[in-house]
């Protein structure tokens, strides 16, 4: 276990609670966001290659269910700096155990949380609080040809939103229901 980032399982596999834990003095503080060696059980081998920074300015708002299919396929830890969020994964691992399940956790830029969530996981979050500000680390780049998503409103996946889904874009809330020809990710 790091001194600096202590890494906690969930109940999906591969989906990891990354707890931060920075240096303080009179000063302020310092808090590592990442490091390959202290994270190399959970990122592995992947490199990160995209840093992407959001701003959410109203509570209520959803994002999501997004995930890149191969060959650009995507890791990705989120982390909260400013506000509270509810940072979700789901399973679209194709055969897997887990399939369609979800896992959720409250990220803020005072729990100091990330959530590391694999490839073959569609995430997405609620904004709990207004003007909330999220940090990406992924491990491959934006590919429009390869984005899918869920609808994050979808019966099928029955994600406990805490709060009513007043904002959603229109790209996120055309994303169809989950019907039965949906076989998930191949790996």
């Amino acid at each position: 276990m790091s001194e600096r980032l202590e890494v906690r399982d969930t109940p999906l596999p591969g989906v990891h609670l990354v707890q931060r834990k920075p240096l303080t003095d009179e000063r302020g503080w310092l808090e590592r966001m990442f490091d390959s060696g202290e994270l190399a059980g959970v990122v592995g081998t992947r490199s990160i290659v995209q840093v992407n920074r959001t701003v959410t300015r109203i509570a209520t708002t959803v994002r999501g269910m997004h995930f890149q299919i191969q060959p650009s396929a995507e890791a990705k830890m989120v982390s909260c700096l400013r506000g509270e969020v509810f940072d979700v994964g789901v399973d679209v691992r194709r055969d897997s155990p887990t399939f369609l399940q979800w896992h959720a956790e409250v990220l803020s830029g005072e729990n100091r949380r990330s959530l590391f969530i694999p490839e073959g996981f569609a995430h997405g979050f609620q904004s709990l609080v207004d003007d909330c500000e999220l940090l990406y680390f992924h491990t491959a780049a934006y590919d429009p040809a390869a984005e899918r998503g869920l609808h994050p409103l979808d019966p099928r996946l029955a994600i406990a939103w805490p709060l009513a889904v007043e904002h959603l874009s229109k790209r996120d809330a055309s994303f169809p229901p989950i019907g039965p020809e949906f076989s998930g990710m191949a790996p």
